[in-house]
């Protein structure tokens, strides 16, 4: 079976919807199963470590998932117009993983949530791309052969899947949102399957 890692933050909740929504695309694809797995978040003073494992949703990422997957896809929710603390960190921590290549020539994606329809999502999407590039992996959008990326009043974009959740996150993925994101998860999962043909 061919995993594809989807991997985010999520603080409100919204992120994680979507990424179950990417998760259900990526299964959509016979011989492809997804792995939900999260970061924990960080704060400016540790004082305890997080538990090792969360209370609710997706269990924390460990580097070997990087080193399993056939493709990566990450979220974050915007913060400033950029990912968000504790992806950042985690994606700062896997300097071996570079070195080794454990993650060149894998299909991989991006995807967020913001509060707001202007809230820096395609500049969060491409800050997130950055560290994707010098691991290797080979960037995934949605192209516009996926018809609700011309029409949507909510998220999506080329870049990648994304949400506008409100000021008080409690909005539901529309289904123009829900059907992008699945679109995403199918196309990653696609082309992992593609790129390790023989």
């Amino acid at each position: 079976m061919t995993e594809i890692l989807i991997l985010y933050y999520s603080r409100g909740g919204s992120v994680a919807e979507l990424a179950r929504h990417i998760a259900r695309g990526v299964e959509e694809v016979d011989g492809c199963r997804a792995r939900l797995r999260t970061v924990p978040a960080v704060a400016p003073v540790t004082q305890n470590a997080a538990p090792g494992v969360p209370d609710v949703g997706a269990p924390y990422v460990d580097k070997r998932d990087l080193t399993e997957c056939a493709g990566l896809i990450l979220g974050s929710p915007t913060r400033f117009g950029n990912m968000a603390a504790p992806v950042k960190y985690f994606l700062d921590t896997t300097g071996a993983e570079w070195a080794s290549g454990a993650l060149v020539g894998k299909p991989g994606a991006v995807f967020t949530s913001t509060a707001s329809m202007h809230g820096g999502q395609e500049s969060t999407l491409l800050s997130m791309m950055i560290p994707l590039l010098h691991h290797g992996l080979v960037l995934v959008g949605i192209p516009y052969t996926e018809p609700l990326l011309s029409s949507t009043q909510e998220g999506g974009t080329p870049y990648g899947a994304s949400h506008v959740a409100g000021a008080d996150d409690q909005s539901r993925s529309s289904d123009a949102e829900r059907v992008l994101a699945r679109a995403l998860g199918r196309r990653v999962a696609e082309l992992a399957l593609r790129l390790a043909a023989p």
